[in-house]
């Protein structure tokens, strides 16, 4: 328990229909003693993995179930502004999971407080990323709510341990001692891990895979796609304005369909220990190179520069669940400032896994042939570059000198 050491009588749980999830509320009810269990789910790009969740909510003992439509703010208010940062984790993680957790967390702390709610309660782990991102949420968003962590008080110590409470009690979940995957979908991404991926040798099972076929099983002819941007932020895709999920979604089906956008890593986890995981992030991977391609265009060097050098620290803090601190605001209106001139359409080339850009053009664009062409100009004196080399090499001709 977070906060407080109070008892909690009416919580609102963080309620997927998963394996973790269905045995807390039940494990709320029944041997932490609520009253009352509000089950919230929120809508942020599960499609087919919501059907029968009332039924099933309600059958397990939720007084409630609630099912937020989050796919708009999740990706207008959490996917852009990474998306503007070209926020990516230890070199791969696009942090399909890490955006999701605080909206979340937000919209669970509002049905809190609406429905007179002492406590909020979610499935993370005692060893994962996401009790922190839920926690710290919460806590920046209301000083009074206590948070209920199961995996950190009950004696079940492993999914198997769950899927044997589970049969117990007769609760349906989605996944076998055979197939034990823990999964995350989201608009932006879908997450694998546990079962045999838990040996980083193992190559995962082509079946597993939701949003992508194979690279290998890909269609022979590329698939070229145009996005459009404004400040930033994708606004049309082949010339077609969408909303800001409308395009993930449908950036999802084409990337997924050529095999765009997986990922197997071992990331370092914020609580100190390594975890393997595989990801499906087909649509953000287009948007993350087709944005970083349009600032190539539209942003000065030093500008480039300076956001490169704050990408990792604001990577580090929406993964590490600090969404809702200050530094990362702060960092944010940094990062949004150098959009204002972000605009423009780059092509993309799909085929078979590999996502390239083949066109860009912007009319903020600070790319002029006449400056950069090889053949004849009058607009650069070539000879300008002998003392400017000089000035650059004195620090070096000075250490040797030094040195003899």
């Amino acid at each position: 328990m977070s906060g407080s050491g109070k008892k909690a009588k009416k919580i609102v749980l963080a309620y997927s229909g998963g394996l973790d999830t269905s045995i807390i509320l039940k494990w709320l009810l029944e041997d932490y003693g609520a009253d009352e269990v509000i089950a919230f789910t929120a809508d942020v790009g599960q499609k087919e993995e919501l059907d029968g969740l009332e039924e099933k909510a309600h059958n397990t003992g939720a007084s409630k179930l609630f099912i937020g439509d989050l796919k708009e703010e999740f990706v207008r208010d959490f996917v852009f502004p990474a998306i503007r940062a070209n926020a990516i984790y230890e070199g791969q993680y696009l942090l399909g999971t890490s955006l999701a957790r605080p909206v979340i967390a937000k919209r669970m702390v509002e049905i809190a407080r609406q429905e007179g709610a002492d406590a909020v309660a979610h499935g993370a782990t005692g060893k994962g990323n996401d009790q922190v991102r839920f926690e710290l949420t919460t806590m920046a968003l209301d000083k009074d709510l206590i948070t209920i962590a199961p995996w950190r008080q009950w004696n079940l110590t492993s999914r198997t341990d769950l899927i044997n409470y589970a049969e117990k009690h007769g609760i349906p979940i989605p996944v076998t001692k055979a197939k034990p995957y823990s999964t995350d979908r989201n608009l932006l991404h879908i997450s694998f891990e546990g079962g045999i991926l838990e040996d980083p040798w193992n190559e995962p099972e082509e079946d597993m895979f939701v949003l992508s076929v194979s690279p290998e099983k890909a269609p022979d002819k590329p698939t070229y796609i145009e996005i459009e941007f404004e400040k930033g932020d994708a606004v049309a895709v082949d010339g077609k304005r969408m909303t800001p999920a409308e395009i993930l979604d449908h950036l999802n089906a084409v990337g997924g369909a050529n095999g765009i956008g997986r990922i197997d890593l071992v990331e370092s986890r914020y609580v100190g220990m390594k975890c393997r995981g595989v990801y499906e992030t087909p649509g953000g991977t287009i948007l993350h190179i087709a944005h970083r391609n349009m600032e190539t265009l539209t942003l000065d060097r030093e500008v480039i520069n300076l956001k490169d050098s704050v990408m990792p620290k604001y990577a580090a803090l929406v993964y590490n669940g600090f969404w809702y601190s200050p530094e990362r605001r702060a960092l944010q209106a940094m990062i949004d400032e150098t959009q204002e001139c972000v605009d423009g359409v780059v092509r993309m080339k799909l085929y078979k896994g590999n996502c390239s850009v083949v066109g860009r053009k912007s009319q903020h664009s600070l790319y002029h042939d006449a400056f950069a062409t090889f053949e004849t100009d009058s607009v650069y004196d070539q000879s300008d570059a002998t003392g400017f080399i000089h000035c650059l090499g004195l620090r070096l001709r000075i250490e040797r000198l030094l040195r003899g």
